[in-house]
């Protein structure tokens, strides 16, 4: 089997939303919600399968009904990122040898940065997007590394992990990340993927 296609996606996005005042996840951009759009660029990748874990409220929208596609909730999205994360590493299949993690509220993220993270694979087990020095999704973990996950807690992702195990990561230099949508104020600067 060709690595690349043995890759998953996990899409976080369980958030509360507290900082933009409604649920995100369902804010229309262009035609889609963010969370839609974010999905649209796993599946394109040719991520599969592409794990979204969301709040307990959010019910799959009908417009990604996709075979692809495995909808986790998080019953208890107060916990923090970790927790999502760990949902959604635990939703992976066993016969894929690695996953992506994505942000759901990150629709700007590029298919090119995608691709670059995935030719990335190689002799690490952890590959990430860095931009001046900071790493941010797309990250990409080998399945021989989940493992890493387990010891997350609270409102962090992967950042810590990253930076604490700097042997473990392969750098892939991107200009930019696509920027978060935390308020309504950043709606602004969001590129298309």
């Amino acid at each position: 089997m060709d690595r690349d296609r043995s890759v998953g996606a996990v899409i976080l996005a369980a958030g509360a939303s507290r900082r933009y005042g409604s649920p995100k996840q369902l804010v229309v951009v262009d035609g889609r919600t963010l969370l839609e759009q974010v999905v649209v660029v796993a599946i394109a990748a040719g991520l599969a399968p592409v794990v979204v874990v969301v709040p307990a409220w959010l019910s799959p929208p009908a417009s990604l009904d996709d075979p692809r596609l495995r909808w986790i909730r998080n019953a208890f999205p107060e916990r923090g990122l970790s927790l999502s994360l760990r949902l959604g590493i635990g939703a992976i299949a066993e016969g894929v040898s690695a996953a992506l993690i994505l942000l759901g509220d990150q629709p700007g993220v590029a298919a090119a940065t995608i691709a670059a993270v995935l030719r990335a694979r190689g002799a690490r087990p952890i590959v990430a997007a860095f931009a001046d020095g900071v790493a941010a999704p797309p990250v990409l973990i080998e399945r021989k590394h989940f493992h890493l996950i387990d010891g997350l807690s609270g409102d962090f992702g992967l950042r810590e992990l990253l930076r604490e195990n700097p042997e473990l990561v392969t750098r892939v230099p991107v200009r930019a990340h696509a920027p978060d949508v935390d308020t309504p104020a950043d709606l602004g600067p969001i590129g298309h993927p």
